[in-house]
């Protein structure tokens, strides 16, 4: 197994060159970059005596766990990308860190950031995920980066949705190609809190392909200057925006109206279906049906011209009705 250690540092090219002027402990103590990328480590060692330590590389090695840097609290940019790495941990006394690389490792919860009050860049892209999974985020890690964190890159990590990003109201760079991200409205809704965003990669994600996918996009995004790898002309945004708003206008005054008409007609509709059908007026009751005609018999004397009466009136009718 390879460790980082004093030792190891001390038999770095840096030191050879200075150790005849100053001993290892004062080297140490002086030393703020540290290169030791792809040197097959697997182990961090103490390396507490390196207190003005502010640039870590150990990219490319072969890691499994961030340990022993509670020391470096000095530290702003630190590279562990491509290493065997499966859990954000043991990083709270980095207060100064605004730089953090930890893309191709095995990663599945982004948290254990709430103490980063600093970190303005998050790399996080292309974990070695179990087939069928996705990379998730710990609200609490989020919540606490809302106010300071300007790039996130999430690149190739099967992500399908984006609203646990939404505190993120400082981003400005979003690096998320390579995803299943889908949802045009919810994307329209996460990136109207995003005021300050300017570059946006989406790229290869099935999104790409709804209709007017970047027109939308540009609209919502008021300030963005390049999506996808394509710089967005200031003119085109000014005549979408103007566009949307011609369109949402007219949409209002539509509504407007057919509101207007309800209120105006509200029997329009009982109108054009005609009165409703009074049966009563044609039905006779049950106990009108199977009775007898009867026949009034009504004698009027009238004088006809030659003095004599006229015959009686047989005027026939039903039962109940004159």
């Amino acid at each position: 197994m390879v460790r980082l250690t004093v030792h190891l540092i001390a038999k770095s090219s840096n030191h050879s060159k200075t150790c005849r002027s100053e001993s290892l402990q004062q080297y140490l103590k002086k030393l703020t970059h540290l290169n030791f990328s792809n040197k097959s480590i697997e182990d961090i060692d103490d390396l507490s005596i390196c207190r003005n330590l502010t640039v870590l590389y150990l990219y490319d090695n072969q890691i499994s766990q961030i340990c022993n840097l509670g020391f470096a609290s000095n530290l702003t940019h630190l590279y562990m990308q491509n290493n065997n790495i499966s859990c954000i941990e043991n990083l709270s006394s980095l207060h100064n860190l605004s730089k953090l690389f930890l893309g191709g490792n095995s990663i599945t919860v982004v948290e254990g950031l709430e103490e980063l009050k600093s970190l303005k860049e998050l790399h996080v892209e292309g974990q070695k995920l179990p087939r069928g999974e996705k990379l998730v985020f710990d609200p609490r890690s989020i919540s606490s980066l809302s106010e300071t964190l300007c790039i996130l890159n999430i690149c190739k990590n099967n992500i399908d949705e984006i609203w646990d990003l939404a505190p993120l109201r400082k981003l400005a760079h979003l690096f998320a190609a390579d995803n299943q991200l889908q949802d045009i409205k919810e994307l329209e809704t996460v990136f109207s809190q995003w005021s300050q965003l300017r570059l946006l990669d989406l790229s290869r994600n099935p999104v790409c392909h709804k209709p007017k996918y970047r027109d939308r996009l540009i609209t919502v995004c008021k300030i963005l200057e390049d999506l996808d790898g394509k710089q967005i002309n200031e003119l085109s945004r000014q005549f979408l925006i103007n566009w949307k708003a011609s369109k949402d206008a007219k949409k209002k005054l539509e509504d407007e109206k057919d509101v207007r008409g309800q209120i105006t007609n509200p029997l329009t509709t009982d109108i054009q279906r005609g009165p409703p059908h009074d049966r009563s007026s044609s039905l006779r009751k049950p106990s009108e049906f199977g009775k007898p005609d009867v026949t009034f018999r009504i004698d009027r004397v009238q004088a006809d011209s030659r003095g004599g009466r006229s015959r009686g009136l047989n005027i026939p009718m039903r039962s109940g009705r004159l």
